[in-house]
């Protein structure tokens, strides 16, 4: 079994696990105040807006996956927003543009996290908005130092934030550079816009100043947002969807986001007995690719917004179609440009966090602006990027992610949740773009199949499969590449690439896991954080 990075973080009364410490900080002072989880995890989640701003922002979407403690019930949000009312696919024809960019205010949808914020604090919070963002405004007005992984990110998005004025000015040194590890960053820009939103609450995002600047500065920046974009954004409350993995509820959102694609996986591995494979041996990993590649193609047919078209989400993730499609899987050899399977037969850049309380209330939130610093575009003096999700859709005509206004894009970031026996047991995630049900999975797998604790659970070298065919419209590459972390053994490289995979030993492409597990036995809260991060899990 591999080692881990760090112990498990163990508490009574509730932990906060984010990518950044003072994040994690952030929340725990809520939760040590009185405050929830629900409380805690928006503290947190203003906090990263401010500390990791280039992986989210209030630029940016998030979804929310809760357990209420006090009705016993799971809720999902869906916070994430449209296309602009002006923005046809005849723009991008009339362009000679085949693909939408990734950079610029073409790229851009309706940020839905201020809104996502007020609705879930509405519905389950116990302390205002205002006061929950007060540590983020403090933070972003007094600077604070920029941990290692995140200087790295910092300075890769340098070039592209220098090739506009605002945003080089809100996120650069003296609008030249990105700051070095340990150096202290102010973002007044950003405090003063999070200051208008604790005073004037979401309407000063959506109806007030900070949209009449976006606003302003896309009609005179060649981009489409109308007043009317930001005034009619609504957040909605659906049901996460679920699947039975070895006697565990695994809970995901369904589309327009990717969490189903993590429960296809799991059922198609279901019908293997994966701990007598072996943990990371070439026959677990190539069962794993295998069935990352069948899920990612029924992802690029099926998924998108499902307010446009029927989806086929029950048959999806159902046991009869993971039987169908694991006889698809050839054990000895990678499949190279798999097509969708038939349900009718039966990049990027995010942060994740949870928060469990005293209560067991219990907050899995995801939040990004896709790329890093997502479309690179500072709107005017706002302090943020505005996300580049609208790169997500398709041009094609006939796609069910096509482009068309005031349409949610296909999302690549998903919470989730496991129950066992009608209680939670596992608020996770993995961010990190096409990961991110790759990484629920190897996660999951670890747990139950090999029975590695919470924090080795996240730990264990990772794969990342990379090459299917995506929701705009791009082809599958072949087999595609598979990304290995140094802890798997050579001898495996070598029996893959034996059974036809395009296998690579790379750093940094496997996304970055929170998570907490409760012990009711015990009454203990297990927590870990992702050993590939800067950030740490807080209890008391």
């Amino acid at each position: 079994m591999p080692g881990q990075s760090r112990s498990v973080v163990l508490a009574k009364n509730g932990i906060v696990a984010t990518s950044h410490p003072l994040a994690s900080q952030a929340g725990l002072d809520v939760l040590k105040a009185g405050g929830n989880a629900v409380d805690a995890a928006i503290a947190a989640s203003a906090m990263q807006c401010v500390v990791e701003p280039m992986s989210c922002g209030i630029g940016g979407d998030l979804f929310v996956i809760y357990w209420d403690a006090k009705t016993e019930k799971l809720y999902g949000l869906n916070a994430s927003g449209r296309s602009p009312y002006k923005l046809t696919r005849q723009v991008f024809r009339d362009k000679g543009l085949a693909q939408i960019p990734e950079d610029g205010p073409l790229s851009w949808s309706v940020p839905g996290c201020v809104s996502g914020w007020e609705t879930l604090r509405a519905r389950f919070g116990s302390r205002p908005l205002g006061q929950l963002l007060q540590a983020a405004i403090m933070a972003a007005e007094e600077g604070t130092p920029v941990p290692e992984v995140i200087a790295g990110y910092w300075k890769s998005g340098e070039k592209g934030l220098l090739a506009w004025p605002d945003s080089a000015a809100a996120f650069l040194v003296d609008g030249q550079r990105a700051p070095a590890e340990g150096e202290i960053m102010k973002l007044p820009r950003m405090a003063a816009s999070l200051r208008l939103i604790a005073d004037g609450g979401r309407d000063a995002f959506y109806r007030g100043p900070i949209a009449q600047e976006i606003v302003r500065f896309s009609e005179a920046s060649g981009g489409y947002f109308s007043r009317a974009d930001f005034e009619d954004h609504i957040d909605e409350w659906i049901d996460p969807v679920s699947t039975n993995y070895r006697g565990y509820d695994v809970w995901e959102l369904p589309p327009n986001g990717q969490g189903i694609a993590a429960l296809e996986m799991l059922n198609i591995l279901e019908q293997t007995d994966v701990a007598a494979l072996g943990h990371n041996s070439a026959e677990h990993l190539h069962l794993l690719l295998e069935a990352k590649k069948l899920a990612f193609a029924d992802r690029a047919k099926f998924y998108a917004d499902p307010a446009f078209g029927q989806q086929p989400i029950a048959e999806l993730i159902s046991k009869p179609y993971a039987k169908a499609q694991a006889a698809r899987i050839d054990p000895s050899r990678a499949a190279a440009d798999v097509p969708a399977g038939d349900p009718k037969l039966a990049h990027g850049d995010t942060i994740y966090l949870t928060v469990v309380d005293k209560d067991r209330n219990c907050c899995s939130l995801i939040q990004s602006n896709y790329f890093g610093f997502g479309s690179k575009v500072v709107p005017g003096n706002v302090g943020f990027v505005i996300q580049n999700r609208g790169a997500l859709f398709a041009l094609d005509e006939v796609h069910a992610n096509r482009l068309e206004p005031h349409k949610r894009p296909f999302h690549t970031i998903i919470p989730a949740m496991v129950t066992k026996g009608g209680k939670p047991w596992l608020c996770f995630g993995v961010m990190g773009g096409d990961m991110q049900p790759q990484g629920h999975v190897q996660v999951l797998v670890n747990l139950i199949d090999f029975g590695m604790n919470v924090q080795a659970a996240g730990d264990a070298a990772r794969v990342a499969h990379t090459g299917s065919a995506t929701p705009t419209g791009l082809p599958a590459k072949g087999v595609g590449t598979v990304q290995v972390e140094a802890g798997v053994a050579d001898e495996v490289v070598e029996q893959l690439r034996a059974k036809g995979h395009n296998v690579v030993r790379a750093r940094g492409a496997y996304g970055g896991y929170q998570a907490v597990l409760i012990d009711w036995e015990r009454g203990v809260l297990q927590g870990a954080t992702e050993s590939r991060k800067d950030g740490v899990a807080a209890g008391y």
